[in-house]
């Protein structure tokens, strides 16, 4: 009942207080009429009076006097409520949660939110550090980071990052004692650092392309991880040959202290996302994180 009746309720509230038909009507922006109308179906339906009615006045019963007075101040808080979430898009505030790798928090989320924090310190923002595949919808995250080609169409993507390429790097010592190699099936020859990926339990397979011609291989080597910064760590100590998106690598190989190979086997694809449910309603937070997040040349 009561969700048939909330305006027949804020009908009855109002006029309580303005103790006039013609004041309360103005007030709510409805015909007199209907208003009486709307009183008289809210007293039929709880089949009880709630004002005492004269030529010159109202007044409230025993019954309206009781109503008043439990449901009056509800609504002040809802008024309370709602002019505090439009207040928000003056100073938006609140928490935004993320799930992404801890390799793109470092390199592009912080980099990026960082300023958007100094102006909005109202904003909050929880990163969950996970590799798998999480339900973001389920597990009540905001959003989500992934690889363009690996986000369910259901989802809307943002582009935050420009394409990428996986890159193949060792440190120089490691090629100082093992031969380049020419094509990817030589990788099998080598000490490569491999990754169990999170949600198969499998070992990552390592594919590449080039004119075409796609290839997959499974390397052999003396570690395993399930995260980068470790492989990173591993490559650079000379303990084998890893395989990780470019952003990831790109500073060691520019200082020397790695050396990427097979560099025509590895296209492009689809770099990091923002990805989020397509039926939500964004909070103004929200809103301001997308377009911070989002990358400079996916606007044009």
């Amino acid at each position: 009942m009561m969700k048939r009746n909330l305006n027949d309720l804020l009908g009855f509230v109002t006029l309580a207080r303005e103790g006039s038909f013609t004041r309360a009507a103005a007030t709510l922006g409805v015909t007199q009429s209907a208003l009486s109308q709307a009183i008289r179906g809210l007293e039929e339906r709880l089949r009880i009076r709630l004002l005492t009615r004269t030529t010159r006045s109202i007044s409230l019963t025993t019954a309206g006097e009781r109503l008043i007075q439990s449901i009056g101040n509800r609504f002040d808080e809802i008024e309370a409520e709602l002019e505090a979430l439009t207040a928000l898009r003056d100073k938006p505030g609140g928490t935004v949660r993320i799930t992404s790798g801890d390799s793109v928090i470092q390199n592009t989320l912080l980099p990026k939110l960082g300023p958007l924090l100094r102006e909005y310190p109202d904003i909050k923002i929880e990163f969950d550090m996970s590799y798998a595949f999480r339900d973001i919808v389920a597990e009540r995250f905001d959003a989500g980071v992934r690889w363009g080609k690996t986000i369910d169409k259901d989802m809307i993507a943002v582009p935050i990052g420009p394409p990428l390429h996986m890159t193949v790097a060792a440190s120089p010592e490691y090629f100082s004692t093992h031969p380049t190699p020419q094509n990817p099936h030589e990788l099998t020859e080598h000490n490569c650092i491999n990754q169990r990926m999170p949600t198969s339990g499998g070992l990552y397979v390592w594919d590449f392309e080039r004119k075409g011609e796609k290839l997959n291989v499974r390397v052999n080597g003396s570690l395993i991880f399930n995260t980068a910064p470790p492989q990173i760590d591993a490559a650079l100590a000379g303990l084998g040959v890893v395989l990780l998106p470019e952003d990831e690598l790109m500073l060691h190989i520019e200082s020397g202290r790695l050396v990427k190979v097979l560099e025509d086997w590895c296209p492009k694809f689809a770099g990091y996302h923002l990805y989020y449910p397509s039926r939500r309603q964004p909070s103004p937070a929200f809103s301001l994180v997308v377009n911070a997040l989002r990358y400079e040349g996916s606007r044009r």
